[in-house]
Order: C-alpha cells, then structure tokens, then sequence
C-alpha cells in the first residue's frame, strides 16, 4: 500500500468547528482548535459537498501553516445499494466529490456510511458495494487524487457495515482502509463492543487482516451515544453515557495506533479536550 500522508501519532479532531467558533468561519475554527491543543478538524458535508476554491484554498493554506490533519464525512444522502440506479449514481459521485474538495484542502482521509441492507443478504450487497467503490476509485485514480477512501462502521443492524464488512472491503483495494467507530460498533450490538479487551479484539483483528500499516493510518470516530436493541439512537456527551472511553484510549495506545481520533459528541471540542487529555495522560 502507498502511504498517502505522513501519520507519526494519534491526533484528536473535532467533528465539524468548534461550537465557540459561532460564525467566525475556519479561521476562527482553527484558531480555537489551536488554542485547546486539538491536533485538526473532520470537515462535515452534511447536506452536499459545498465549497468554493477560494475557501478550499484558504483551509489548505491555514492547515499546511498550522500542520493540522483534516478529514471529511460525505453527505448523508449516499446508499451504494439503493434500488434506484439513479440514487446509486449519485451516491458515487457524492464520495468523489468529497474525495476530490479534501484533497484539494490537505485532507488526510473521508469517510462515509456506504449502504443500506434493503432487505438484501450480505454478501450481495457486498458485492454491490464493492462494485460501486471500484467505479468511485478508478475516477480518483483517473484525476490523481489521493487520499484515503473509508468506509464507516455504522450504527444500526439495517444499515451494510459491520466492521468485519469494512476490513473485508479494505483488503479488495489499496486506497481503502476502515473507518472504526466505536461508538456505533457498541450501539449496533446493544451494548457489546465496550471493554478493554473488545477494543483490542478489534484493533487485533484490522492488523492481523490489514496489517500494521492500517492501525499506523487509522481513522476512527468516538462520541458518547444512546442506543436500543435496534442500535444507535443518538449521540451523547461520553459522561453522560456509558461509553468505556477510558478503557478504548488504553487500547490504542497498547497497539501504538497512529492517525486521527474523530470526536463526535454534541459538545465536540470539549469531549475533543477530554479525550486528548486523558490519552497524554497513560
């Protein structure tokens, strides 16, 4: 595998700007980042890939002085296996675009939530997804953009993307890797995946599968979370939710895991803080 981006630790992201950034725009945002000892910033495409090249440009230019790690979460509206072909279509292009604006601001990795079941057994929509992944691939390889291209681990049982599912996809191309979240891995199975020994049966099984070059290129998002027996309801605060955070950050460091740590909680710079803090801490 190409190694598309220099990783030497583990570094602590926001999901989207700090709350305190208000409407004081990247800048701001990144200053705020700066001033709490945040190491970057997952960018949030919630709703479409929108951003002009002067702000591009601008996001580039302030994370190559403040050598920050940017990611980026697609859009929401992305189902590789709709049973619609042209909602497929657009669901590729939705991670293209991604793929082609973070690379463009100095993005190390995106993620997204690839596909749902829609009453298809797993393999088929495997295979769908692995379809559609190597169209998205062959675009980027066209255009030279590179970049990690990551699945996410989802919260719900109706939704493709277990996390055996994502290391399974990732071992089919070289410019994909995982994107762990924890936190939806825990919902997904009602509570299961929250102990010391679960976060290293995971991390054991990505390098055992992937090797160690995947768990020294990691992408992975924590957030406290609520959840029933259908898997993920909503994102919490860690401390007022049950999620083992301490437990998982003794587990990456036992596995030396390096990349970006995407928090995700609801008071996102805080629980950021938190988390980094805790981890400086071991």
């Amino acid at each position: 595998m190409k190694n598309f981006y220099k990783i030497d630790k583990l570094n602590f992201l926001t999901a989207g700007m700090p709350l305190a950034t208000a409407k004081g725009g990247y800048p701001r945002a990144f200053e705020i980042i700066e001033e709490m000892g945040l190491d970057g910033m997952e960018v949030e495409f919630v709703h479409g890939v929108r951003m002009s090249d002067e702000t591009r440009a601008l996001v580039n230019k302030i994370q190559q002085e403040k050598n920050l790690v940017l990611t980026a979460h697609g859009p929401f509206y992305i189902n590789l296996n709709s049973k619609e072909p042209d909602k497929i279509d657009a669901s590729v292009q939705r991670i293209i675009d991604t793929a082609q604006t973070a690379s463009a601001f100095g993005g190390y990795s995106i993620t997204y939530h690839a596909a749902f079941y829609m009453g298809k057994d797993k393999e088929t929509v495997f295979e769908q997804v692995k379809t559609q992944t190597r169209k998205i691939l062959d675009v980027l390889e066209e255009n030279n953009i590179k970049i990690w291209i990551r699945p996410e681990t989802t919260g719900k049982a109706t939704q493709w993307g277990d996390y055996e599912e994502i290391i399974r996809l990732s071992k089919e191309f070289e410019q994909v890797l995982p994107c762990i979240d924890f936190s939806h891995i825990h919902a997904r199975t009602a509570g299961e995946y929250n102990t010391y020994d679960e976060f290293c049966k995971i991390l054991d099984r990505i390098g055992t599968e992937l090797g160690n070059f995947a768990l020294n290129n990691f992408h992975a998002h924590l957030a406290g979370i609520e959840y029933t027996k259908k898997g993920e309801k909503c994102h919490l605060n860690l401390e007022n939710s049950d999620m083992n955070y301490k437990d998982l950050l003794k587990a990456l460091k036992k596995f030396d895991v390096k990349g970006a740590l995407v928090c995700e909680s609801p008071n996102i710079e805080t629980d950021a803080k938190l988390l980094k803090d805790y981890y400086m801490s071991l």
